[in-house]
């Protein structure tokens, strides 16, 4: 699931980013991303999985989480990863459940109920997470003025 939100602010954000390199502005959005997505991956941690933060997964699993990619596109997942760093396959059997499941040979083999663990960390800290991105991507793009500044100055603290 993919989900847009509005910042307020998000045009100065985006002049500020678009002032920097592109690589320097992914990176200083990604390590705040990373940071704001924190209060969901731990409000999710009594699941049955280990949970992610990372912009990256197994190069099998890599459409799934990063989907329309671009040039000035960039996307964060946070939810259930094997030990390998590869989305957990089954995860979203518990998060949502099942119907009743049958064999080939029409045997019944059960129901899954659904014991959703990601979207209630998300819908708890969906407000959260945006209070940390405004923060963190103001933070991150003036330490990056600043390493940029001093370095432009012969590299001296």
């Amino acid at each position: 699931m993919s989900m847009k939100m509005k910042i307020e602010g998000a045009g100065d954000i985006e002049r500020a980013l678009g002032a920097l390199a592109r690589g320097t502005a992914k990176g200083a959005t990604r390590r705040a991303m990373k940071k704001a997505l924190q209060p969901v991956a731990r409000a999710a941690e009594g699941s049955p999985f280990v949970i992610a933060v990372t912009s990256k997964l197994a190069p099998r699993q890599k459409g799934r989480a990063r989907g329309d990619r671009g040039r000035s596109k960039l996307a964060m997942y946070v939810g259930p990863v094997q030990q390998d760093g590869s989305h957990a396959p089954e995860a979203h059997l518990i998060e949502f459940g099942t119907g009743d499941r049958y064999h080939k040979s029409g045997k019944y083999v059960g129901a899954v109920m659904a014991d959703p663990f990601m979207r209630p960390a998300w819908d708890a800290n969906r407000e959260r997470v945006l209070s940390i991105l405004k923060r963190e991507i103001w933070a991150e793009i003036e330490k990056t003025v600043e390493r940029e500044r001093r370095k432009a100055a012969g590299g001296s603290k």
